[in-house]
């Protein structure tokens, strides 16, 4: 079955239709932790989960629907990044300067040695490895692509997670970012040079 264009689902979701509503709002998760992931540094995200972050965004986008006056796929991303980061900043006031306890003196490591929002976010990903090893390996391989990520512009970013993290065709890339395709192209071929430089070790 042909899964409907985001375009659609913006306009069926705006008619009413909650399931589309859930639907469009998952196309948004692994952009939303994406940007979450970056602008909370290390220290942060020992308090504040990146995902619960999104989540709340969610909550927020279900509620205040009626208040998207956009049509288009890059509107509505543009209107939940804005959500989202009025939620950052809420959560910078509330853990960081609002806090009896600095963050600075918060030294334990992360249980599992990384951020557990962005592990479960890898783990959504289709998974051609099923041994505990292989998951282990492919784990940590895309936690190493993630961090690349957060390197490169953020359009050249998107495209890449988009292309490559959720096998989204040229097409759907085009509509989602509301670029034409040269630019969506450009932004592709850019973001792989880039990335295949810091991820490539010279030696």
């Amino acid at each position: 079955m042909e899964r409907p264009s985001t375009t659609k689902l913006v306009a069926v979701a705006k008619a009413g239709d909650s399931e589309a509503l859930g639907e469009l709002l998952e196309q948004y998760r692994g952009f939303l932790l994406m940007r979450a992931h970056r602008y909370m540094d290390e220290r942060l995200r020992r308090r504040v989960d990146p995902a619960d972050v999104v989540q709340l965004t969610f909550l927020e986008a279900q509620r205040d629907l009626a208040s998207f006056r956009g049509s288009s796929p890059a509107e509505f991303g543009a209107w939940l990044k804005n959500i989202l980061r009025h939620n950052l900043a809420t959560a910078v006031a509330r853990h960081v300067t609002t806090q009896k306890r600095s963050l600075n003196r918060e030294t334990h490591p992360s249980p599992r040695g990384g951020d557990d929002s962005a592990g479960n976010w890898i783990a959504a990903l289709p998974d051609q490895l099923s041994t505990p090893s292989g998951q282990a390996m492919r784990a940590e391989a895309a936690m190493e692509l993630i961090e690349s990520l957060h390197q490169l512009p953020e359009a050249q970013a998107e495209a890449i997670r988009l292309r490559y993290m959720e096998g989204r065709t040229l097409a759907e890339i085009v509509e989602r970012m509301g670029r034409s395709e040269t630019a969506v192209a450009g932004l592709l071929k850019r973001g792989l040079q880039k990335l295949r430089g810091i991820l490539v070790d010279p030696e």
